[in-house]
Order: C-alpha cells, then sequence, then structure tokens
C-alpha cells in the first residue's frame, strides 16, 4: 500500500460558519471546492479555545491538561511525542510553513522559547537554525497576525530577500512605524504580505517533495482571520459592513450566567478576583461594542478569509499539477472559534459558547473520503494525529487521547466519539473551566464554583437560556455531569473515580453502565443511586468531584507570558 502524503492547512481563529459553503453570502471558492471533493464536518471542536493549547492538541493528539501547554504563555515540552516526530521516524519528510505558536512570547532559562520578539528577529540565528522542532525537520515561521510588532522569523527575512527592504513601515510599533489599529485596510502590497510567502513557501516544498519521492507531512499555517482584521485592496472592501449580520441578545441571559459574564458589561468591572499570574485574560475586559464597529470588524475578517482562500488555492492547484493529489490526504480546520457580537462579546476566550468551541473541518482523501458529503459526527481536533497515523499504517502510540476517525471519514460508520471535551485552565485555579458536549446538550463547569452552564443546542441551538439552576433540570444536570465525569475518566485512562463529602460517598466508573456507580451513606453499604431523594445530594457531589480534579491536576509549568 502506497502510504499517503498529508496537507495540513489551517487558519487561525475562524468561526466556523465563514466557509463560503456555509454562508452564501461569503466566498471561498477553493475552499468550498475542497469540501465538494470531501468531507465537511459541522460538528468539530477545539480541545482549547486559545492558540498555543489548541495547536499544541493538533499536534499531539493529547488534551491540554496532558501534553503540557495548558494555556497562553506556556509552551509545549520538547520531548513530548508528536505527529510529525512519529511520521518523521517512518521515513516521512515533514514541514511547518507560517505560525506555529507552540511556545510563548517570553523566555526564561528554565522555559526558553525560540518564539520571542528578540529571537525572532535575530536574523543571523535563522539563517543557522536547522534543526528538528517539535518532529518537523524544515521550518519556516512567522509570529505576528498582520501588522503585530511580533513581525521576523523566516517571513521578515523572505521580505528583505525579495527587496522589500521597507517592510517595517508597514507593522506596529516599537518594530514598525504603523500605529495600532484594530482593523481596515492595511496598505502592505499583497506580493508582500504573509499569505503570499506562505502559498509560495508551501509550494516550494512540494516541489521538493516531488523530487524526493518519499511521503510528507506538510503544515501550511496562515494566521487570519485573527484580529487586528487589517486586509490589503481590494480586500477590505469586499464586503460591506452594511450587509453584516449580528446575533441578536439581551443582556438579561447572562442575569443566569456565571458572575464575570455579567462583569465585562460593568463601566468599571472589577477583574481582581480572577487575576493570578500577573499576566493577561484574554476575554476579561469590557465588552461594551456598538454595532456599527462590530459590522465593520466582520466584514474586514470576511475580506481575510476570502483573501486566505485564494492562497489556499494556489497551494491546492501546485498539489494538483504536481500529480500528487490523489494520494495526499487534504485536511482545512483552524485553532478554534471567534466571537463578533454574539452574546455582546467579542473574541477569546472565557465564554464556551459553540461559535468559540466549533471549528470549520474539510477533509479530503481521493477514493476514501465520499465527495460533497456533510456530517454531524463529533470530531475533536486532538482527533487528527491518532486518525493520520492510522490511515498512513503506523500504530497509535498510547499517550494519544483523540478517537482513531479513519471510519467515520470513510463515510461507513456511525459516529466515532459520543462527546467532546474542551478544556481551558486560562489560570491556574482562577478561571479554569471545562465543556462537556454531546450531539444535543453542553455543560460547563468552572473550578471551585457552584455556578455553571448548560445548554440544550436542540431547542437552544444560539446558547441564550441557560439551564443550570432550573429545578426541573436537575435530573438532566446529574446525568450530564455523572456523563462528563465518565468522559474524563476514559480520556486519561481511568477505570473509576470516588469523592466523599459531608457523610456520602459517590463512586463512578468509566463504563457507561450505571450499575456500576454508587451513591453511599458512609456508614452504610445500601447504594442510593437510583433514590430520587437523593438527586440533589447526586448532583452536589459529581460537580465537586469535578471540581476536585480540576483542581489536583498537574501544572507542569508557570505561565510566563500573556500569549
Amino acid at each position: 500500500m502506497r502510504r499517503p502524503n498529508i496537507l495540513l492547512i489551517t487558519s487561525d481563529q475562524q468561526h466556523y460558519s465563514m466557509l463560503g459553503c456555509q454562508n452564501a453570502k461569503l466566498k471561498t471558492p477553493n475552499l468550498d471546492s475542497l469540501a465538494a471533493e470531501g468531507m465537511l464536518f459541522d460538528r468539530a471542536y477545539c480541545t482549547n479555545p486559545t492558540c498555543s493549547p489548541s495547536r499544541s492538541s493538533i499536534l499531539t493528539g493529547m488534551y491540554p491538561s496532558h501534553h503540557g501547554c495548558w494555556s497562553l504563555g506556556t509552551k509545549l515540552p520538547e520531548d513530548v511525542p508528536t505527529l510529525p516526530g512519529i511520521l518523521r521516524q517512518n521515513g516521512y519528510k515533514t514541514a511547518l510553513i507560517g505560525k506555529a505558536h507552540f511556545q510563548p512570547t517570553a523566555s526564561t532559562p528554565q522555559y526558553p522559547s525560540l518564539e520571542t520578539l528578540e529571537k525572532g528577529q535575530d536574523f543571523a540565528f535563522w539563517r543557522q537554525f536547522h534543526d528538528v522542532f517539535y518532529g518537523f525537520d524544515h521550518i519556516e515561521l512567522l509570529r505576528n497576525h498582520t501588522a503585530e510588532h511580533w513581525v521576523g522569523h523566516h517571513y521578515a527575512m523572505w521580505m528583505e530577500e525579495n527587496g522589500f527592504k521597507e517592510w517595517r513601515k508597514y507593522f506596529f510599533r516599537p518594530t514598525g512605524r504603523m500605529r495600532q489599529k484594530a482593523m481596515g485596510r492595511w496598505k502592505i502590497p499583497e506580493k508582500y504580505h504573509y499569505n503570499t510567502w506562505i502559498a509560495q513557501r508551501a509550494c516550494a516544498q512540494l516541489d521538493t517533495y516531488k523530487k524526493d519521492g518519499s511521503p510528507f507531512f506538510l503544515w501550511a499555517s496562515f494566521p487570519d482571520p485573527h484580529y487586528p482584521q487589517l486586509v490589503p485592496a481590494p480586500w477590505d472592501k469586499m464586503y460591506s459592513p452594511s450587509d453584516m449580520e449580528l446575533d441578536p441578545f439581551s443582556f438579561k441571559e447572562h442575569e443566569k450566567n456565571p458572575p464575570y459574564f455579567r462583569e465585562v458589561f460593568k463601566p468599571f468591572p472589577n477583574f481582581k478576583p480572577y487575576r493570578e499570574s500577573g499576566y493577561g485574560i484574554h476575554g476579561l475586559y469590557r465588552h461594551l461594542y456598538r454595532p456599527k464597529e462590530l459590522k465593520r470588524q466582520l466584514a474586514y475578517a470576511w475580506g481575510m478569509v476570502s483573501f486566505m482562500d485564494k492562497y489556499i488555492g494556489k497551494i491546492l492547484d501546485r498539489l494538483k499539477a504536481l500529480e500528487m493529489d490523489e494520494n495526499t490526504i487534504v485536511i482545512f480546520t483552524t485553532d478554534h472559534g471567534d466571537l463578533f457580537g454574539q452574546h455582546g462579546f467579542r473574541h477569546k476566550c472565557l465564554f464556551h459558547y459553540e461559535d468559540l468551541l466549533r471549528v470549520p473541518l474539510i477533509v479530503r482523501y481521493k477514493g476514501f473520503t465520499p465527495p460533497g458529503v456533510r456530517s454531524d459526527a463529533l470530531q475533536s481536533l486532538c482527533d487528527l494525529a491518532p486518525t493520520l497515523l492510522h490511515r498512513c499504517g503506523i500504530e497509535i502510540p498510547p499517550q494519544m487521547q483523540g478517537f482513531d476517525q479513519s471510519a467515520v471519514w470513510s463515510g461507513k460508520e456511525a459516529p466515532a466519539r459520543p462527546w467532546a471535551v474542551c478544556e481551558n485552565r486560562h489560570e491556574p485555579h482562577t478561571l479554569d473551566l471545562r465543556t462537556y458536549i454531546e450531539p444535543r446538550y453542553k455543560i460547563t463547569v468552572h473550578e471551585g464554583h457552584a455556578y455553571g452552564e448548560l445548554y440544550d443546542l436542540q431547542s437552544d441551538p444560539k446558547e441564550h437560556r441557560n439551564l443550570w439552576d432550573e429545578a426541573d433540570k436537575l435530573p438532566l444536570k446529574a446525568e450530564m455531569l455523572c456523563r462528563f465525569l465518565k468522559a474524563e475518566l476514559q480520556k486519561n485512562g481511568e477505570k473509576e473515580t470516588g469523592f466523599t463529602d459531608g457523610g456520602y460517598t459517590l463512586r463512578i466508573a468509566a463504563d457507561g453502565a450505571d450499575a456500576n456507580d454508587g451513591l453511599f451513606q458512609t456508614e452504610s453499604r445500601e447504594n442510593m443511586w437510583q433514590n430520587p431523594a437523593c438527586l440533589q445530594i447526586k448532583t452536589r457531589l459529581l460537580l465537586a468531584c469535578l471540581n476536585d480534579r480540576l483542581k489536583n491536576e498537574p501544572i507542569p509549568m508557570p505561565r510566563i507570558a500573556s500569549s
């Protein structure tokens, strides 16, 4: 059997609806064509709604609580086994072109980073750098989103080498000379934009792989449409703000939500109780926006997606021209979603709505994935690594926690996973939330707190009604907390867990049978699991058990930066 090549194309912080095949007003002809030739998954989820942890899950097939990059400002340990590393050990050529973000923007002797501003702008270092990087034997990196001052690495070197000596003029201070702005036209010439660079360098890698003849894994990683929403002409005028539609919401919906959902709308919000590491908390700032402003930002974001689609098309065209498309698994996805005014919020990361947790996912493997199929089978970004290893005929290592989705991708079998989990330990303990998702219901717990979120995605797909404290939903809440605990046990390879508090002992088994679960008074053998009179006690202990597990999960390193 010929081993397949793998082409992984990712964007950054892209709402799941931002595809032409999901939204007729948005123009993404190349991604639409890819979806028409492969499978489009409507229920794919990230493992964490921030960049570094989620990207590390793509790389490792593990959740952030296991691979070690647990929040922004932390790093993926270099000794963690990765998909490209395993492929490389099995004869594959591996390369990453574009954004990595496996390491923070700060560095210490104990936790060194290659993605700091100083290291990124040390061009002499990068000209001599040929080390293997998380299993990639070839890398060409950038660290900036649009005009951010983090610009450097191979992208800045490429601009200089191609005669663009005045590149600093088009980037924010202190690296460049631009003033900060959140949205608008970016005056950088398109031929020097990083979309051009990523496509050009990815195509060059494909040319090399064609000559070499070895199987390859190539990750082309685009930084758009992550804010700031800046895009060159004519893409900045491609969509009119007046055509943008914002989801309606009422401040009343947050009356039943965790307190920080309401705090962010106050004139003078107090975030002191949530600050722990001393570094920035994404999403914890004042959220009061004019609809006109949100519509402008959304229109620019759409322009960024259409612009990116043009250059994704160039990579796909080169793959086809080289006659390698028949034996290449092509995947398009992103690291997490985004908020553009939904529920009153903007951007990431503390509000676990579908807008933020769901991601676009397209898979095309000619002769294997059925063309033009839309699937609602649950997918997780940590499923990519084990599934790809299986398709390449390589044994899946035991540390990978994702599901093998091969049978689902073939279109021949029912969903492989009954649930998805999204972890978000943004601060060590003050902001540590985790969401469990099923096809119909989802539930979110917050470490150390009695509050939470429970939604019925069938009757309330936009998640405006939090059922957490509704008395008639207590049986549902208990059942979801129990299944949440079982999922945690299953993903961690544990057989059972228990918790004792207030004279009662809880026992939960990883398998799905209620007969193996129990609720006991401490000095009694009578199992009160099915006793309706004990529902409040059972629910309290289930939540306490989950909270205790979150509290006691190891933290392998401190945050050393905001991102």
